[in-house]
């Protein structure tokens, strides 16, 4: 590793210790040169995850359009950022677990509806009316009462 004071390649390691549940590794180094301390992360490297959208263009997926779209349905509820934050970790597991490269859009949405609607009807109903584009007052109403049913 080379330290990103004087650019030596002369390093040892002090401490390690793994982090983010075990899938990365935290490393404090010391130069052997200027003798400056310095943090490096090592993580697996992901096999790019690709979004199959309802038109069939395909585009990266991105943990910050999902984390977006959750941070919009729950404004001004009463729902900690860490349980949104929750929500978007569950869903890359499960999307990691049941997918290989290409996932439907269409999982991504239903999965964050469910995950919604346990912890805050309001917002899943506001996630659901842009995510299944509700046309009219209709659909709007239909999804309401599936949720009064429940």
């Amino acid at each position: 590793m080379r330290c990103p004071f004087c650019k030596a390649e002369n390093d040892k390691v002090i401490d390690s210790r793994t982090a983010n549940e075990g899938t990365i590794i935290r490393r404090r180094r010391e130069c052997e040169d200027c003798s400056r301390r310095y943090t490096t992360y090592e993580r697996i490297e992901e096999i790019p995850i690709h979004v199959v959208k309802k038109d069939g263009r395909r585009e990266p997926y991105d943990r910050a359009k999902a984390l977006d779209g959750i941070y919009k349905a729950c404004g001004k509820r009463p729902v900690p950022l860490a349980d949104q934050e929750a929500i978007v970790d569950e869903l890359e597991k499960h999307l990691r677990d049941k997918y290989d490269k290409e996932i439907p859009s269409s999982a991504i949405g239903e999965f964050i509806m469910k995950r919604l609607g346990k912890v805050d009807q309001v917002a899943y109903v506001r996630f659901a009316s842009v995510y299944r584009e509700f046309q009219d007052v209709s659909h709007f109403m239909k999804e309401l009462k599936s949720l009064l049913i429940k």
